[in-house]
């Protein structure tokens, strides 16, 4: 490998050809800030926060852009480029909205960080008050542009997931951040994975807020509440808490719910078990040629939104499977209620989920099984940890509990469902069980990994099963692409919107770009996923009692007319634009 000798602050180091700056700083332990750079998606040198001296050559430049050459001498913290970065986030904050108390991204935002460690003078220009009215017709995500700093990285995550629902507008002082025709997001193909939530450094995206209607609810004497928690939470929660990247706080999650004035807390592992016999079900049907072929996952609702926005007519594959949410919520509704006594419309039923477009999941009509939702609210994971900070819990030292019954044991299946592949992985399991009962194979790690497409065949009751995986949605479309040419064939495809899957939604813990920049949180997050599922005695879904108890009780059998007109749904075609 060729590498190029340069000197950061006098420290030699040897990097490969072809490093930034940016990265050359960072093997010798220095970070230079930035606010437009966020590795994989964001790099167009725009911000000149990250500007630095190369001597011998006037001018300043910006590191995330500019690479390294034989023999550079850099200087990253010279009174000349320390004024540069001050003077540039004194004119950024002299149009920005510092509402800073009562901020969604108080004490957590990249901005307030640098402005306090720069000591700027946040009223030393003053830019003209424009006024932007903030975006909150969708049910998942709120845009306000009135705390935008035009660093484009949200532009760039909607553009890597190949939507493209917003873009800048106009330009000079007046550029701003919208939708085409400056309509809402709601009005346009947004399919709301949120994945410009977790790029944007400060507060002008974020998800619409259910923690009132929660809190309402608890303080109800009327109703019942109940959580259930999807299965990367536990992985992810401990983050906004000061814990290592990948803490399993499966216990203590459970514990602060349970403080929160939850009458039930229960895991939506269980449905995710429900999901994989329905769906593997399914998949053998078709196999069996009751169905069109290959056959999408349908757990991820951004990815549906996506389908029905750009492919109405691969709608036929999707998988009628109603996501493991939806179907918490039709058991609960329905079963749950029927068992205790409960009115349904008594039952008020919280999903904690690491995405934003599940907050539009509760919303379609098609998926509930009475007049009102099945879920009433979906939380991601930002708002359960602003509840318990807001409860004064103390996190970190709660004792770790049990989820409730009748929904507390799940298998490792379930477990692994937050994780790109894990779908997959878990429905092979079972389906491969179907198919001959005998098959013992358990781990099947071909499908693991954050690889962009990852294939795998297997050869189960003499029939090979050919399967693909992908998570991001601009890696969706690739695939899609390849499988109506006729280039590529399958029989079953999982797909999830966010890269990485769940474990990194729309709706889990913003990390800042010091972080995301350098750690690979996708792999930290789902090793927490595997290492329970390898630990656990259950591992694969039809092997979890409650599936027997739920099918014996009330459901019959997968795909039987009550778990199908229940557990089944129906999709529709939407505009492209």
């Amino acid at each position: 490998m060729e590498t190029v000798h340069v000197k950061i602050n006098g420290i030699p180091v040897e990097v490969p050809a072809g490093s930034t700056i940016l990265q050359a700083a960072k093997a010798v332990q220095i970070e230079i800030p930035s606010l437009c750079y966020l590795k994989d998606i964001n790099c167009i040198g725009a911000c000149r926060i990250c500007v630095v001296e190369i001597k011998g050559r006037k001018g300043l430049v910006a590191a995330c852009v500019y690479p390294c050459e034989e023999g550079m001498e850099i200087l990253t913290n010279t009174p000349k480029v320390r004024a540069s970065r001050k003077t540039t986030i004194e004119l950024i904050l002299s149009s920005h909205h510092k509402k800073c108390l009562s901020c969604v991204r108080g004490n957590n935002c990249e901005l307030q960080k640098l402005a306090f460690d720069y000591g700027v003078d946040e009223d030393r220009f003053k830019g003209e008050d424009v006024v932007y009215p903030v975006d909150d017709a969708s049910p998942y995500i709120v845009r306000d542009n009135n705390k935008c700093i035009q660093c484009m990285r949200c532009v760039a995550a909607c553009r890597l997931q190949t939507v493209s629902a917003i873009g800048p507008i106009r330009r000079g002082y007046s550029v701003h951040v919208g939708c085409a025709f400056e309509k809402s997001l709601n009005e346009s193909a947004c399919v709301g994975c949120g994945q410009c939530i977790v790029a944007c450094p400060v507060g002008a995206l974020n998800e619409k807020s259910n923690i009132d209607q929660v809190w309402d609810a608890i303080s109800d004497p009327r109703k019942k509440v109940v959580f259930f928690t999807a299965p990367s939470i536990r992985a992810t929660l401990g983050e906004s808490f000061g814990m290592p990247i990948g803490t399993n706080v499966e216990g203590k999650m459970i514990a602060a719910i349970r403080r929160l004035g939850a009458d039930g807390v229960f895991n939506m592992d269980v449905t995710a078990d429900l999901t994989i016999m329905e769906e593997a079900n399914e998949l053998v049907e078709r196999i069996k040629g009751k169905g069109v072929l290959p056959m999408f996952t349908s757990c991820c609702p951004g990815w549906i939104k996506f389908c029905e926005h750009n492919y109405p007519e691969m709608l036929p594959h999707l998988s009628t499977c109603k996501s493991p949410q939806q179907m918490f919520g039709a058991v609960l509704k329905s079963y749950y209620c029927q068992k205790n006594g409960i009115e349904p419309e008594d039952l008020f039923v919280v999903s904690v989920i690491p995405c934003t477009a599940k907050k539009f999941e509760i919303t379609r009509t098609e998926q509930n099984t009475f007049d009102f939702q099945d879920v009433d609210v979906a939380l991601t994971t930002r708002e359960l940890s602003k509840m318990i900070k807001g409860a004064g819990l103390k996190f970190t030292e709660l004792a770790d509990e049990d989820f409730d019954d009748p929904f507390g044991t799940a298998s490792g299946g379930g477990a692994i469902f937050g994780a790109t592949g894990g779908v997959m992985e878990a429905a092979l399991r079972t389906a491969a069980w179907m198919l001959d009962g005998e098959f013992q194979k358990v781990d099947f790690k071909e499908v693991r990994g954050t690889e962009a497409i990852k294939e795998a065949t297997y050869k189960v009751a003499g029939v090979e099963i050919r399967v693909a995986v992908t998570s991001g949605l601009g890696n969706a479309r690739k695939l899609v692409e390849q499988v109506k040419s006729g280039e590529k064939q399958y029989h079953m495809i999982e797909v999830m919107a966010c890269p990485g899957g769940c474990i990194n939604g729309g709706g889990q813990p913003v990390q800042s770009d010091s972080v995301r920049n350098y750690t690979d949180l996708k792999s930290l997050r789902a090793k927490a996923l595997y290492d329970a599922d390898k630990k656990m005695k259950i591992r694969k879904s039809h092997e979890n009692p409650v599936m027997k108890v739920l099918y014996d009780e009330f459901f019959d059998a997968p795909g039987k007319p009550r778990a199908h007109k229940m557990l089944h749904t129906t999709y529709q075609k939407r505009n492209r634009f």
